[in-house]
C-alpha cells in the first residue's frame, strides 16, 4: 500500500490579513506556519507534500521550501489554473477572474497524487496530534462494498477562535459511531463575553454554540477515488453555476464530501484533535501565533530551528 501524501492548499491570498500570509515569517528563526505543518507531518510519517499554488508565486515558494523541508521530504508544486475544467467544453467565462474553490484546488493535483491523501490549509497551525491521527487513519483506509473510507480531523470550536474578529468554521454533526452526518458553514463565529456565538444571517441574530462543538478546519483525509469524483462532478457544478453568477460560484470540498455521504458513496470518520488551532486570519493575530510557537519551542515540543 502506497504511503499517504500531504496536500497543501497554498494558492489563496489573505484578503483580510493584507498580503500573502502563507509566506510571512512567524518566528525569530524565519519559519512560516507551513514549516510547522510540514515538520509535524514528517514526524507523523508523511514523506511527500504536494503544494497547490498560483503560477506567479511558484519560484518564491520553491526558494522558500525546497532548501528547508525539501531536504527531508519530497516536495512537488502544482499550479491551480482557472481553465482546468474537466468535462466542460467551453472557455473560461470572462467574468471569472479566480479559480473555482477548494474542491477545484484539490482536483488540480490529481496527476500528482496516486495514493490516499490528507488536505490542509497552508496558513493554519494544526498541531502534532492532527497529523498523527490523519496519517494513521489514511494508512489503513480502503474502499469497502463501494463505500469510500474518508476521514477528517475536527477541533473544539473554543480552540479555534481569534481575539481579533470573527472566524468561519464548518460545524460538524456526528453520529453515535463517530461518523460525519452533516457539516454546516458558520461564516461568523466569535466569543462574546462568556459565550461563543455565530451569526444567523437570515435573522441577523447571534446564536450561542457550545464550546465543545466539533468544527472543521479543512483537514480532510481521502482515498485516491476522491480525485476521480471531483473531476467527474465538476461539469455538474459548472452547469448549476451557469444558472447564477459565474464570477462568484465556488466548488467547495465540504459540499462534494456531503454529496457523497448523502448518496451513500462515502463515510467520513471524525477524528478529534485536542490541540489548539493557531492562524493569521487577521494581521493582529501574528503576535499571538509567534508567542505560542516560541512557547512550544521553549517547552521542547519543537527544536529551536526546525530545519537544520
Amino acid at each position: 500500500m502506497k504511503k499517504p501524501v500531504l496536500l497543501v492548499m497554498a494558492a489563496g491570498m489573505g484578503s483580510r490579513y493584507g498580503g500573502l500570509k502563507q509566506m510571512d515569517p512567524i518566528t525569530e528563526t524565519g519559519e512560516i506556519i507551513m514549516d510547522f505543518s510540514l515538520y509535524d507531518a514528517m514526524m507523523a510519517g508523511f514523506e511527500k507534500a504536494v503544494f497547490i499554488i498560483r503560477k506567479e508565486i511558484e519560484e518564491d515558494m520553491k526558494e522558500l521550501l525546497v532548501p528547508r523541508a525539501g531536504k527531508y521530504m519530497d516536495i512537488e508544486f502544482v499550479c491551480q489554473r482557472t481553465e482546468d475544467m474537466p468535462g466542460v467544453d467551453a472557455p473560461v467565462p470572462a467574468a471569472r477572474t479566480k479559480p473555482w474553490g477548494t474542491a477545484h484546488a484539490i482536483m488540480s493535483a490529481r496527476k500528482a497524487v496516486d495514493s490516499s491523501f490528507a488536505v490542509i490549509n497552508a496558513d493554519d497551525y494544526y498541531g502534532p496530534s492532527a497529523f498523527n491521527l490523519i496519517y494513521d487513519q489514511l494508512s489503513k483506509a480502503e474502499t469497502r462494498d463501494g463505500v469510500y473510507d474518508f476521514s477528517m480531523v475536527s477541533y473544539l470550536v473554543k480552540n479555534t477562535l481569534t481575539e481579533n474578529g470573527t472566524v468561519a468554521r464548518g460545524q460538524c454533526f456526528v453520529d453515535d459511531s463517530g461518523y460525519l452526518t452533516d457539516i454546516v458553514e458558520r461564516l461568523q463565529i466569535k466569543r462574546e463575553r462568556d459565550a461563543i456565538v455565530y451569526l444567523n444571517e437570515e435573522e441577523n441574530t447571534w446564536i450561542p454554540i457550545p464550546e465543545d462543538t466539533p468544527v472543521s478546519m479543512n483537514l480532510w483525509g481521502y482515498t485516491r477515488e476522491m480525485m476521480d469524483e471531483l473531476a467527474a462532478r465538476f461539469p455538474v457544478f459548472y452547469e448549476e453555476a451557469r444558472q447564477g453568477d459565474l464570477s462568484k460560484a465556488e466548488y467547495q470540498i465540504p459540499g462534494v464530501t456531503d454529496q457523497l455521504i448523502k448518496e451513500g458513496k462515502a463515510s467520513v470518520k471524525v477524528l478529534s484533535s485536542p490541540d489548539r488551532w493557531f492562524g493569521v486570519t487577521y494581521r493582529e493575530d501574528k503576535e499571538t501565533v509567534t508567542n505560542a510557537l516560541q512557547s512550544m519551542k521553549d517547552k521542547g515540543l519543537y527544536p529551536e530551528k526546525l530545519w537544520k
